[in-house]
């Protein structure tokens, strides 16, 4: 068996350093406002995980360790779920249909900037936190069991293994 290890540039790490906050910024962005108004949690969720793929593709597995948020995004998806149910279920403990939202329709809501203070927009975090917790929990599952792979690898190569296939023949 070779040795394959998968070496970038510095030119690619740097690109990756530079692209991770931009990423993070669009993905704040996209669930505050959305594509139209309220937000979308579930597309800001995959642009910031793909963002934590990116640094996992270029650094390896090690970068896992190293970035704060990623050490915390398990914990995040099940914040996410809690925020998530709440915000669908509260409204039919209080006798009102699932989903219900708050403030009714034709009610002021609390602005911080442009952005409402509203039941949608606690949903759309809840599931902002849901998608980048998974996406991050795959990418470190799949890094893990990439590398536990080529540690077992050279542990049971013997020297000359990847000559000896041409031989045999």
């Amino acid at each position: 068996m070779s040795d394959r290890t998968v070496t970038t540039t510095v030119l690619t790490q740097v690109a990756a350093r530079i692209l991770l906050i931009p990423i993070f910024v669009v993905a704040i962005g996209i669930m505050i406002k959305g594509y139209v108004d309220i937000g979308d949690g579930f597309s800001a969720g995959v642009i910031a995980s793909l963002g934590v793929a990116l640094q996992v593709m270029v650094f390896g597995p090690e970068e896992l360790t190293r970035l704060p948020v990623i050490q915390r995004a398990p914990k995040g998806t099940f914040l996410g779920l809690l925020i998530a149910l709440l915000t669908a279920f509260v409204p039919a403990v209080r006798g009102q249909p699932l989903m219900t939202h708050w403030p009714p329709a034709g009610e002021a809501a609390i602005h911080f900037g442009t952005v409402e203070f509203i039941t949608a927009v606690a949903f759309d975090v809840g599931v902002f936190l849901v998608v980048f917790g998974f996406g991050v929990g795959v990418t470190a599952t799949l890094a893990r069991a990439q590398e536990r792979k080529s540690s077992m690898a050279g542990l049971f190569s013997r020297p000359g293994d990847a000559g000896e296939a041409g031989e045999r023949s």
